[in-house]
């Protein structure tokens, strides 16, 4: 069962809570044009793909921007709010854990008695979009039962990628290695979002329910890097983003990205990235044109 909405230049839309006998059902939101706004009261998971412009994402968690050839998987949560910005197109897939439930029913051999998709950023490459593109379309004629299949396996194939991040997670059994994960991942999303802040160990031990200690151990355990490293690499990609996007000065870029001294900035992003930001700036957006280390 999937519900269909879509969202006109401008317009607003509140979901609403889902009745009991209504809370397996996803509901597909295609949003089009400057300012279309959702919020959501309930608490969702959701896929949330922008087409073209950016997606912003308020939640309690924290703020986060999609652009498009992005992709977020966000985890149960009430009060979400989504804008599109810049004559943005975007499509989102949400259901309550019963609906993840059925829709995710039969994949994988996921060994809990409630699997929903693991909250993170994937790339959205062109097959992707398209079939999610194929999804909205499909919705709005009502036959888009099997188009959903096909783009859940997709997700689902690409979250392949994080299980040995699960498997390296403290815990004896998958249950508590994966809820292990689930916390890291949380500090680790709020990171990407948020990484222009300054953020200390001290406060991120805090949103994982951690000493700093065993934060940064359970940390670099999982994902192979301490949260310092991961917050720069973090800070890196932003500011090669803005680089692309927005007519700021090298020197407001590096302070935009979180870095306060820009010869510290140029020398990593150098070392990052093969090329320097004023090489990079000069370069278009061709990944044919560009260095090899500078596409990943």
């Amino acid at each position: 069962m999937i519900d269909t909405h879509q969202l006109s230049p401008g317009s607003s839309l509140v979901l609403p809570a889902r009745t009991a006998s209504a809370g397996d059902a996803l509901s597909v939101i295609i949003g089009g044009g400057r300012g279309c706004s959702l919020r959501i009261e309930w608490p969702v998971a959701g896929l949330w793909v922008p087409l073209r412009g950016r997606l912003q994402i308020s939640s309690s968690n924290g703020d986060s921007a999609l652009l498009a050839g992005e992709m977020r998987v966000t985890e149960p949560e009430a009060r979400l709010h989504a804008v599109g910005r810049g004559n943005a197109v975007w499509i989102a897939l949400l259901g309550s854990r019963p609906a993840w439930r059925n829709a995710l029913s039969g994949l994988g051999e996921m060994p809990l008695s409630e699997p929903i998709l693991l909250p993170t950023w994937h790339a959205a490459d062109r097959p992707l979009r398209s079939r999610i593109i194929e999804l909205a379309r499909a919705a709005s004629r009502g036959m888009a039962e099997p188009v959903l299949h096909a783009v859940i396996e997709s997700v689902f194939a690409l979250q392949n990628e994080l299980a040995a991040a699960i498997d390296r997670c403290p815990g004896r059994t998958y249950a508590q290695r994966r809820q292990v994960f689930l916390r890291l991942q949380r500090v680790r999303n709020y990171l990407t979002a948020n990484c222009h802040l300054e953020l200390d160990n001290d406060a991120l031990a805090r949103m994982a329910s951690y000493s700093p200690w065993h934060f940064i151990r359970a940390f670099r355990a999982a994902y192979q890097q301490t949260p310092h490293a991961f917050l720069v690499d973090q800070r890196l990609h932003r500011a090669r983003r803005l680089l692309r996007t927005s007519p700021l000065a090298i020197a407001e870029i590096a302070l935009a990205s979180g870095f306060e001294n820009r010869c510290a900035f140029s020398r990593l992003f150098r070392q990052r990235f093969g090329v320097t930001a004023g090489a990079m700036r000069r370069m278009t957006c061709d990944p044919a044109a560009l260095p090899l280390r500078c596409s990943a």
